[in-house]
């Protein structure tokens, strides 16, 4: 192609971009729009560079509510938290997440089911991971915790080791799940079985990490054609690390799996996209886990006195128990239920550090009502963002110092968990989202407590650990993390740890 038909097709196409970026003007009722200064493309950049810094600049520019252009897609920002039950409790028939689930799942997971219905399946798993098997699952992940953990006895022997807070936290958490959800290798247990769980499970989270690196740009359609190559081949790993050949042969499946296979199989989905399913429930199960873990740990390491509020607290629960945590081979829920600053620890580390986008497909066009008595028109076709992380959880008016770790911000004089908060005088009712609201709340809530707060525990009773060098700033964010939950740091943070013999 010569110069001059290159430069022909290249402003034939800005000519389209800016006609199709002209086609939208503000009617009377809707937010405030922004278009930005590039045609199509609209703030795409900024807000694929730092969603954060990018959103707050809006909301100074427009309030609490407004419309920007990002790729091509009109996206209306929603950031009153008092007005949020409005959207997250609205009918599918008017503001649906399915649509962009599903376009995550192919896009990311390379996954596609059939009749596939999210509501549907959410309802299927509740019962597994928030009642009748809750218990199970949380004594379970204690037992794998300690074989991760406590199993190898080398290493107990040997001193003083280093590594990195993230990779510690997130390797113990993801294998101790794997272990707890996808199956160990004999049942009863014996201590090559554990030493081969060590090494599989060491072998799942490797193997997942390098795909996780890489999730926001698998997310964004981003990948270089290297990275392209690398992300199948660490997906076929992946794929036959969690085929269903490979989990026959496992002892001790939770019922969560067991259940989820056969309606896999009932389906009528191949064993290669049941492979990919069980993939992405690895992620959905246990990608947060670990850098809730290490977000909380690296606060108790900065933050003295919490981390002694944290240890007194814990005393005082041994000192109740019927015995002492070291000999217990689980922990009891009542244990777990009874450790208010650990609660306020892990509330605080949330607020700080968990920073999803809870989208909506306009379904319709519709008028949206607020809190406060004013109302917006939104269009069919178009996408509705909440955005927690800025409102509720790093607004200054309902948190003093909002971008402070303080240990015991969610506790009240009295030591019970304290739950009012308030913005424009009026209290709220969703004051911290880390788990998402309404329809699409996370159904792993309690699953992901009892598991942080119980890896905690175990480390705080068996292990001595401390910071690489004491000076250490806590590291910024990988801004790129911004609306797939749990941030992640922008480099790991050194550690030294021994086991208590």
């Amino acid at each position: 192609m010569s110069w001059a038909a290159l430069l022909g097709l290249l402003l034939a196409l800005l000519l389209l971009l800016l006609l199709l970026s002209r086609r939208r003007a503000r009617r009377p009722g809707e937010p405030p729009l922004d278009l930005g200064s590039i045609p199509w493309l609209g703030h795409a950049l900024e807000f694929g560079r730092d969603a954060a810094s990018f959103l707050t600049r809006m909301k100074e520019k427009h309030g609490d509510i407004f419309t920007v252009l990002v790729g091509g897609r009109y996206v209306t920002v929603l950031l009153d938290p008092h007005s949020y039950d409005t959207v997250v409790w609205e009918q599918r028939t008017r503001l649906d997440f399915h649509p962009y689930a599903i376009f995550l799942m192919e896009r990311i997971f390379d996954l596609q089911l059939p009749n596939f219905n999210p509501s549907e399946e959410k309802a299927r798993m509740k019962p597994m991971l928030m009642h009748r098997d809750l218990q199970a699952l949380t004594e379970a992940m204690y037992t794998n915790l300690g074989t991760v953990l406590l199993g190898d006895s080398t290493e107990a022997a040997s001193g003083w080791h280093e590594t990195g807070l993230l990779d510690f936290a997130y390797s113990s958490l993801l294998r101790a799940g794997y272990l707890t959800l996808y199956g160990v290798e004999a049942s009863p247990r014996t201590n090559e079985s554990q030493a081969q769980d060590r090494v599989h499970s060491a072998d799942v989270f490797h193997t997942f990490r390098q795909l996780d690196l890489l999730l926001p740009k698998l997310a964004r359609g981003s990948l270089s054609v290297g990275d392209k190559d690398y992300a199948c081949s660490v997906k076929g790993r992946l794929w036959k690390l969690l085929s269903p050949a490979q989990l026959a042969t496992r002892a001790d499946r939770s019922s969560w799996l067991e259940g989820y296979m056969r309606h896999l199989e009932k389906m009528g989905v191949s064993e290669e996209m049941q492979a990919r399913a069980l993939v992405l429930q690895l992620w959905a199960t246990q990608g947060n886990m670990g850098p809730t873990a290490f977000w909380l740990l690296l606060f108790l390491l900065k933050n003295p006195e919490a981390l002694e509020a944290v240890h007194e607290e814990l005393k005082r629960v041994v000192w109740q128990a019927e015995q002492p945590v070291s000999q217990m081979p689980t922990l009891p829920q009542k244990v777990l239920d009874s450790m208010p600053v650990l609660d306020s620890v892990l509330n605080e580390t949330l607020r700080l550090t968990a920073a999803p986008f809870i989208t909506r497909e306009v379904m319709a066009d519709l008028a949206l009502p607020m809190a406060d008595g004013r109302e917006f028109s939104l269009r069919r076709g178009d996408r509705l963002l909440l955005f927690p992380f800025l409102s509720p959880q790093k607004d200054p008016e309902i948190y003093t110092e909002p971008e402070v770790f303080k240990y015991n911000r969610f506790l009240n004089p009295d030591g019970s968990e304290k739950k009012d908060f308030y913005k424009d005088g009026k209290r709220l009712k969703n004051y911290n989202m880390p788990w998402g609201a309404g329809y699409n709340q996370c159904l792993g809530k309690s699953y992901a407590i009892n598991s942080i707060k119980q890896f905690v525990v175990l480390l705080l009773t068996h292990f001595d650990l401390r910071l690489g060098n004491e000076d250490t700033e806590v590291p910024e964010f990988d801004l790129s993390r911004y609306g797939f939950g749990l941030m992640q740091p922008e480099e790991d943070v050194p550690i030294r740890y021994r086991v208590r013999l």
